[in-house]
C-alpha cells in the first residue's frame, strides 16, 4: 500500500502517535475534521455516555463539584467575534473540559466499588478529547489565536458539573455548540 492509499483512520493514527505536542502532521489530510462523520462519531459516544448516566444516581457523583466550560453560545455575538477570540475559546472550553474528565476519571478510580460501562465512557470522552484537539491542531486553530486576543480575551464562563450525567451533557453540548461553530466557520474559510 503507497503512501497516498492509506485510509484517513490509518493517517489520523499516525498523527497521534506521531506528533503529541501539537506540531502541524506532515502529510496528513489537515481538514478531517472538516468531515461531518468525524465530528459526528465524537457528538454520538458524548450523547450515548449523557444517555447510560442519565438514569443512574449515586454511582454517577461525583461527588465533588468540578468546574466545566459554560455551553450556552450567544450566537449573535460569536458571528461578531473574530476568528482567533473563538480558537480561543473553543481551546480554553477542550482544555477544561479535558480536565473535568480527568477528574471524573480519577473519582471513579477511587471508587470502592467503580461502574465498568461509566468507565468505559470516560475513557471514551478522554480519548475522543484527544483526538478533538489534535485534529484541531492539524486544521491550524492554534495559529488563529494571536497574542492580542489571548491578551485581551474574556475570562471563559463556567459552571460546575456534580454527576457524570452533568459532565456527559456540557461535553456533548459543547461539541454540538461551539466546537461544531468554530470547525464549521473555520473549514469554510479554509483556514490552515
Amino acid at each position: 500500500m503507497g503512501v497516498h492509499e492509506c485510509p484517513a483512520w490509518l493517517w489520523l493514527l499516525l498523527s497521534l502517535l506521531s506528533f503529541p505536542l501539537g506540531l502541524p502532521v506532515p502529510g496528513a489530510p489537515p481538514r478531517l475534521i472538516c468531515d461531518s462523520r468525524v465530528l459526528e462519531r465524537y457528538l454520538l459516544e458524548a450523547k450515548e455516555a449523557e444517555n447510560v448516566t442519565m438514569g443512574c444516581s449515586e454511582s454517577c457523583s461525583l461527588n465533588e463539584n468540578i468546574t466545566v466550560p459554560d455551553t450556552k453560545v450567544n450566537f449573535y455575538a460569536w458571528k461578531r467575534m473574530e476568528v482567533g477570540q473563538q480558537a480561543l475559546e473553543v481551546w480554553q472550553g477542550l482544555a477544561l473540559l479535558s480536565e473535568a474528565v480527568l477528574r471524573g476519571q480519577a473519582v471513579l478510580a477511587n471508587s470502592s466499588q467503580p461502574c465498568k460501562p461509566l468507565q468505559l465512557h470516560v475513557d471514551k470522552a478522554i480519548s475522543g478529547l484527544r483526538s478533538i484537539t489534535t485534529l484541531l491542531r492539524v486544521l491550524g486553530a492554534q495559529e488563529a489565536i494571536s497574542l492580542p486576543d489571548a491578551a485581551s480575551a474574556a475570562p471563559l464562563r463556567t459552571i460546575t458539573a456534580d454527576t457524570f450525567c452533568k459532565l456527559f451533557r456540557v461535553y456533548s453540548n459543547f461539541l454540538r455548540g461551539k466546537l461544531k461553530l468554530y470547525t464549521g466557520e473555520a473549514c469554510k474559510r479554509g483556514d490552515r
